[in-house]
């Protein structure tokens, strides 16, 4: 298979039809995994002073606890954390004095929005990473995940076309409601899933998905749905449901119970 040539066309079709050529490809072995971690928002939902990646959790700040787990992990090769302009919170945090930590985070500075902010840390880390490498992008207020979940993620993967996300099935029963809160129907909950992160996918590929998105003004919300933009279909691999996403006030609580039961061997 050609490699990818010409990675923008006003023509969606054909846009695609290259993205798929490039996904057939078998790349050169070994890749490395990347991390980049998105840590330019603010976190309005939380309803706090400061953005919530910088609340702190036992001891520590959030986006710490998060670094702890994907900068101890021996397969990951680098971080890039994506940071707000004139973001004054982080040069208080320690990331190279974090438990067991191993690497020193590569700053990259954040766009509008995640999408933006991602691709920004993806060009960071073109100059030091091959194209074909794997990229894991993990939310910076996701403290709980898990070693074993990320090498789940990464074994998955390993020799799959296109890439994919952690994830959990979801369980409770789902209903759709008008703007007032009334119930219209009952969702089958069949083939559904919470999309969660890392999501892992070839440097340049998604490089390329997330410039289409940014170009073309079509607001993504995460990695793998700029993926499905360009024809692709992303692995759903099964992790820990404790891997939270910090939203609200409560969910510090909560996170803080689940580090609590992993560092106990839960």
């Amino acid at each position: 298979m050609k490699p990818f040539i010409g990675w923008w066309s006003e023509s969606q079709d054909y846009f695609q039809e290259a993205f798929i050529s490039t996904a057939t490809v078998v790349y050169p072995l070994p890749v490395n995994y990347w991390v980049v971690i998105p840590a330019a928002g603010i976190g309005t939902r939380m309803g706090m002073s400061m953005p919530k990646q910088y609340l702190p959790l036992l001891g520590k700040t959030v986006i710490e606890h998060t670094l702890d787990r994907l900068s101890s992990h021996p397969r990951i090769a680098g971080v890039v954390v994506v940071i707000a302009p004139g973001d004054t919170h982080w040069e208080s945090i320690s990331p190279t004095g974090a438990d067991g930590a191993r690497l020193t985070p590569i700053i990259a500075e954040g766009g509008v929005e995640r999408y933006h902010s991602v691709l920004n840390g993806l060009h960071k880390l073109a100059g030091i990473a091959q194209p074909q490498d794997w990229v894991l992008v993990h939310d910076a207020a996701r403290p709980c995940i898990r070693h074993v979940d990320i090498n789940t993620l990464i074994d998955s993967l390993a020799d799959h076309a296109v890439g994919g996300l952690l994830g959990v099935p979801v369980s409770d029963t789902v209903k759709r409601a008008d703007n007032a809160g009334n119930v219209l129907d009952t969702v089958n909950r069949h083939g559904l899933w919470r999309a969660m992160t890392p999501q892992m996918f070839r440097l340049e590929v998604l490089t390329h998905a997330l410039h289409y998105a940014v170009t073309q003004h079509l607001p993504v919300t995460d990695e793998a749905a700029a993926m499905e933009l360009c024809g692709f279909a992303p692995l759903m691999v099964e992790g820990h449901a404790d891997n939270i996403k910090i939203t609200h006030p409560q969910d510090l609580v909560l996170a803080e119970l689940y580090i609590r039961q992993q560092e106990d061997g839960a």
